[in-house]
């Protein structure tokens, strides 16, 4: 996908629309997407506290906040995502605080599963996975890059654990192992202080545009 259309890019969500609409499906029993078990509900609660946390702690860092100072041409951060995602929750916030340290960015937010087509051109090893940020032009709308959808550490602890689970043929083992998997990526979250989001998606655009510079010289 070289473009995302306008009519998409129009109305997706500020971050703070996007923390409105969750707060107002919860007052509801619901989350967004068309799955409001009760674990899912749970899910995003628990998400809209990691949220309030992040936008009450995360500091940049000074090396990051000095790039994202130079990027030199208007950017959206598109990003696909779901209230009851937990990597989304981690990940979100972090990128509102990035966009804010820019004049030239903004972040805007769409529902992965209200958004399918875009979603399957930005598939990860095959699989819808979220947080997904595409980058693009602002002017042009045309796609940077993207990055997603979550940090490298994670992203390995993530694969080995679902290679895990196509080996066990017990549901509550399967059930098990991805609780297991869930609270050692919170863990590692917590003990990351968002540096490593920081640096790695930072990474991407820089390499972004770089390229582009290349290109258009």
């Amino acid at each position: 996908m070289k473009k995302i259309s306008r009519e998409v890019v129009a109305q997706a969500m500020t971050y703070e629309a996007y923390r409105q609409l969750t707060d107002d499906l919860l007052t509801q029993g619901k989350t967004t997407g068309e799955n409001h078990s009760e674990a899912m509900i749970h899910y995003t609660q628990l998400n809209v506290a990691r949220m309030k946390r992040l936008d009450k702690t995360t500091r940049l860092m000074e090396s990051v906040t000095e790039q994202l100072q130079q990027i030199n041409r208007p950017m959206i951060w598109l990003t696909l995502t779901e209230a009851w995602c937990g990597d989304a929750a981690q990940i979100i916030p972090v990128l509102q605080k990035m966009a804010e340290a820019s004049e030239l960015v903004e972040l805007r937010l769409i529902l992965r599963d209200e958004n399918p087509e875009i979603m399957n051109a930005f598939l990860t090893n095959g699989g819808r996975s979220i947080p997904k940020v595409i980058l693009l032009d602002a002017r042009t709308l045309e796609v940077l890059g993207s990055w997603g959808p979550r940090p490298a550490a994670v992203q390995e602890m993530t694969l080995a654990a679902k290679k895990d689970m196509e080996i066990l043929t017990d549901k509550e083992a399967k059930k098990k192992r991805y609780q297991e998997l869930t609270a050692t990526a919170q863990k590692w979250y917590a003990r990351d202080k968002t540096r490593s989001i920081q640096e790695e998606f930072l990474g991407e655009v820089g390499e972004n545009l770089r390229t582009r510079a290349r290109v258009t010289a």
